[in-house]
């Protein structure tokens, strides 16, 4: 084991035990103590032994943001353990073969996912099962059979959004969840009087680095199972949050419930990440709120954050650079590469932006997203590479499209993607949220939009208008449900 892994490992043991009997996280109104989680996590474990699974043998969680899930994993990062998250917003067969898959000993689960289509892939596998009640765990199945050996290190397979399709695994080791550490909390430990952290974003993908980060700096956290503008305005209001990460699309929710500014008065800025926000409004809930919106970058292979602004950067750049997502952290170094060649193009031009961050990797990690770096080293990004479309030759991001329809005063929110073409090979389909007061654009209206500000190849075969768009648990939208809107609208 590695002396950044050891450090890994006893930090966050050293913080998930400093709690004590003070409040550790509210979930549902309520505030648990460290003894409390601690307590459940250690059941937990007993459990596990009494199933028969090997101590520090890896293990699979169907994760949910509720505080027995909460105590599941800091029990298992605290003990050693590898897990391996299980989306738990997929059918019981779907579960199933997760279960069968996954190479752990055993699987732990809320008392309604255990299924008979899960518990007989458990049972059948030799893997042990425990469920997770309220009060207390308790075993389903019994462990059978040789188990998969215990690694060396903790560390997490977390998911990605699914934005694309179904979630992928992406393994975190423990120099990974070091690095969690110090890039979400520069390694500061809490006191008693600091603000609780708000955490409502999956368990299941990056949402967990912030668990993790909260608790090994003894943090006290206000977990949300899920957002609801509700919920969020609630805890930010009662715990006087001074700051938190919001989705693109959390800023427009806030802007239509039209929330009171006096709820937000506690917060001193919001940091927006996980895709591009709108510029219109972004400027819309500044000016109405009072409250800066900082962008930031970050990805799920990295564990956490790759550029962010500082004090400092705001204080020099925060207007001139607003657009910016930030410059590099001190441990990380980024650079823009020409996305056939691999070859560094000039400073300030657009390409596929690729990072390096010693601790992770000694190598450059490429990104799928396309980016600049302009002459003082702040990073703007435009969109995905990976979702590019190709119209008979002709390379369209499906951000610059829909860009240009959420300037349209009828859009609320839109989203583009690439839907096959027998003649041009794929061109662009548009899904909208119509925006509210307004009236509902035509489709003619919308291609014509487009046709005014981009060339025509840019224009979209079609513009649908739905009530919402899919989305993930994380809010992002599910691009494969809206490809299946075309010829159905």
């Amino acid at each position: 084991m590695s002396a950044v892994a050891d450090a890994f490992t006893e930090t966050f043991a050293a913080g998930f035990a400093s709690y004590g009997d003070r409040p550790c996280i509210e979930f549902d109104g309520r505030w648990h103590t460290g003894t409390d989680v601690t307590g459940y996590a250690a059941a937990l474990g007993t459990a596990l032994d009494d199933a028969g699974v090997d101590r520090r043998a890896p293990v699979g969680l169907v994760v949910g943001n509720r505080v027995t899930h909460a105590a599941a994993i800091a029990g298992f990062l605290a003990g050693g353990r590898w897990v391996s998250m299980i989306y738990s917003f997929q059918s019981p067969e779907a579960i199933a073969r997760d279960v069968e898959q996954l190479a752990v000993a055993a699987v732990v689960a809320d008392a309604e996912d255990w299924s008979e289509p899960v518990l007989h892939a458990a049972r059948r596998c030799g893997r042990g099962g425990v469920a997770l009640w309220p009060e207390a765990p308790r075993v389903v199945a019994q462990a059978s059979g040789e188990q998969p050996p215990a690694p060396a290190t903790a560390g997490l397979q977390i998911l990605t959004s699914g934005t694309t399709g179904p979630p992928k695994r992406q393994a975190i080791d423990a120099k990974a969840l070091q690095r969690t550490v110090f890039s979400v909390t520069g390694g500061q430990f809490a006191t008693r009087d600091d603000p609780p952290e708000l955490s409502y974003w999956p368990f299941g993908g990056i949402g967990v680095c912030q668990l993790i980060a909260g608790i090994a700096t003894g943090r006290r956290i206000v977990l949300l199972e899920k957002f609801s503008v509700a919920g969020w305005v609630r805890a930010v209001r009662e715990h006087r949050i001074p700051r938190g990460g919001v989705q693109p699309a959390v800023v427009r929710m806030l802007l239509d419930a039209d929330v009171a500014p006096g709820d937000l008065a506690s917060l001193q800025y919001l940091i927006s990440a996980s895709g591009p926000l709108d510029p219109r409004t972004r400027d819309e809930f500044e000016d109405r709120f009072g409250i800066p919106i900082r962008l930031a970058y970050g990805a799920t292979e990295f564990a956490g954050s790759v550029c962010a602004w500082t004090p400092e950067l705001v204080e020099r750049f925060g207007a001139s650079k607003r657009d910016s997502v930030g410059c590099a952290l001190p441990d990380t170094e980024v650079r823009i590469v020409d996305q056939d060649t691999g070859s560094d193009v000039p400073t300030g031009e657009r390409g596929i932006l690729e990072a390096r961050i010693p601790v992770l990797s000694d190598g450059w990690i490429r990104t799928t997203d396309v980016a600049s770096i302009d002459s003082d080293g702040f990073v703007t990004l435009y969109g995905r590479a990976d979702g590019a479309i190709i119209r008979g030759g002709f390379k369209i991001l499906p951000e610059t499209v829909r860009q240009v329809l959420l300037d349209h005063p009828g859009v609320r929110d839109a989203c583009v993607v690439g839907v096959r073409d027998d003649r041009l090979g794929e061109v662009p389909f548009a899904a909208f949220e119509p925006a509210r007061g307004q009236p509902v654009p035509t489709d003619a209206d919308l291609r014509d939009w487009v046709r005014a500000a981009l060339p025509v190849h840019h224009v979209p075969v079609a513009v649908v208008a739905v009530d919402e768009l899919p989305r993930t648990p994380s809010l992002k939208v599910r691009l494969p449900e809206v490809a299946a809107l075309y010829g159905n609208g």
